[in-house]
């Protein structure tokens, strides 16, 4: 979709031109990379690698895909952050990218009560200044490639 940003990161994925952030560990359905807007270490974004705009779009390989995914990217954000838990968010709504992608963010324990539930998003769509550094990025992306790896 020629106006999808998320379909665009894509095809550098595909091409081999992304940074490590941005391309972390891929399986046949979906990529795995470190949200670029965020002020929060560990943000990590799950996407799926052809364009749908909603989970009933879906097959079954890349439904059962994802389930695996998704619970793999969690216990390695509890090691590599300590987080207590991770949350899971899926909305495809923003206008740059309505394209079907899990957000997998760790909840630290010494989180903010207003940065906590829905608020998590305080930590999204930050400026440059507040953002995490690629150098930050880049390590989380090697521990978590590495992990996956070896869980695969």
């Amino acid at each position: 979709m020629s106006n999808c940003k998320t379909c665009v990161l894509l095809k550098k994925r595909d091409e081999g031109t992304s940074p490590l952030w941005d391309s972390i560990y891929r399986t046949p359905y979906w990529d795995v990379v470190h949200s670029y807007n965020t002020s929060l270490l560990g943000w990590i974004t799950v996407v799926l690698r052809r364009h749908a705009a909603a989970i009933d779009e879906l097959n079954d390989h890349e439904a059962i895909d994802i389930g695996l995914l998704i619970r793999r990217v969690s216990i390695i954000l509890k090691e590599i952050t300590g987080c207590s838990k991770t949350y899971v968010i899926q909305f495809a709504e923003h206008p740059d990218h309505p394209h079907v992608h899990f957000h997998v963010v760790p909840r630290m324990a010494n989180m903010p009560e207003d940065h906590r539930g829905i608020h998590i998003f305080k930590y999204l769509g930050v400026g440059e200044s507040e953002r995490v550094g690629e150098e930050d990025m880049n390590r989380i992306a090697n521990q978590m490639r590495m992990r996956l790896s070896e869980m695969t």
